[in-house]
Order: C-alpha cells, then structure tokens, then sequence
C-alpha cells in the first residue's frame, strides 16, 4: 500500500491506497485520527488526480470528487457510501432519510455505524449525514471539522451566499496541522 499527504484547510489528510485506487483518507485529528502503517511506503505517484480534484474541491471550484478508489467494505456499506455520493453538494439528509433510501428504512443505527467506518470521508460525504432533528452527530475527524465542512459547502453553494464558514472555526482547524 502506498501513502501521500494532503495539507488542506481542516488539517493534513492521510490518503492510502494502491493500483486499485485509493483505499483511505484519514484524518490528522478527530476520534478516527490515523497515521500511515510502517509498512506503506511513501509515494505521491498514485494519488496525483487525487490531490489535483482535493485542492480544487477546497478552492471551491470543484464540488464532486470521482477519482479512482477502493473502498474495502461490506455490501452493506457499499450501499450506504453509494447513497452519500447522491447527497448534492451543501446539503444534508437524515440517517433515516439514508436508510430509507437504500431500502431498509428500520436500518438507522446500522447506517450511523456505516458512516462511522467509512474509509473515504469526502469522496462518500459523510459530513452531509445529520440526525433527524438537524443536530450534528459523530464525525471521525470531529464535530468542529463536520460543522467547517457543512459551512464551507454551503457558501460556495450559492444555498447561503453570504455565509462563509463558523467563525473561529477555521483557524482552528489550520492550528491542527
């Protein structure tokens, strides 16, 4: 397996993957911070597209990531993380709202515990996935990321034109490099 980093606005991301396409993307802080195994080895070579659509995803100038990955998950998940990549750009759903869509609307819990294992935040957007009554719930690179994602998406959006991202917020994430 082979790793690069990324340096974005909410702190370095670790990606990791092979020929196959990228596998992970971590994050540097939050309950699911991870670092690179011992026995991957350092190359940005695989992930050049990778970087190129991150970079201009935090520009602001691009709004969909679709570059090669290869999520290692269950059936199951696959499903969930498929139905993440249709939550459009600045916008949000349920976990319900999830499980509903996937056919199995009593499957709540089960699609938080998907979204809580998912390999490749961003790409799947998990960030756009809030509770029923609009509250912020678990993120793996924390709640402050999860809410600077939220903002971010929705002033370049156009949804809330005049509302760039909590205040405070970001600056916080930079001093989490």
């Amino acid at each position: 397996m082979y790793y690069t980093h990324f340096d974005s606005p909410v702190g370095r991301l670790l990606l990791a993957g092979d020929l196959e396409g990228v596998r992970r993307i971590d994050f540097s802080t939050g309950p699911m911070a991870r670092g690179a195994d011992t026995a991957w080895r350092r190359s940005d070579g695989p992930f050049m597209t990778a970087l190129r659509q991150l970079g201009a995803y935090f520009d602001g100038t691009r709004r969909t990531l679709d570059f090669p990955v290869a999520p290692a998950v269950s059936a199951f998940q696959a499903r969930v993380l498929e139905a993440l990549r249709t939550i459009p750009f600045g916008e949000t759903r349920s976990y319900a709202e999830i499980a509903a869509q996937i056919g199995q609307p009593k499957a709540v819990r089960a699609v938080g515990g998907a979204n809580a294992t998912n390999p490749l935040p961003l790409i799947f957007p998990c960030h756009r996935v809030i509770g029923s009554n609009g509250s912020l719930t678990g993120f793996g690179g924390g709640l402050p990321l999860k809410r600077w994602l939220l903002d971010f998406e929705r002033s370049q959006s156009g949804l809330f034109a005049n509302a760039p991202p909590q205040a405070g917020t970001r600056s916080a994430m930079n001093r989490s490099k």
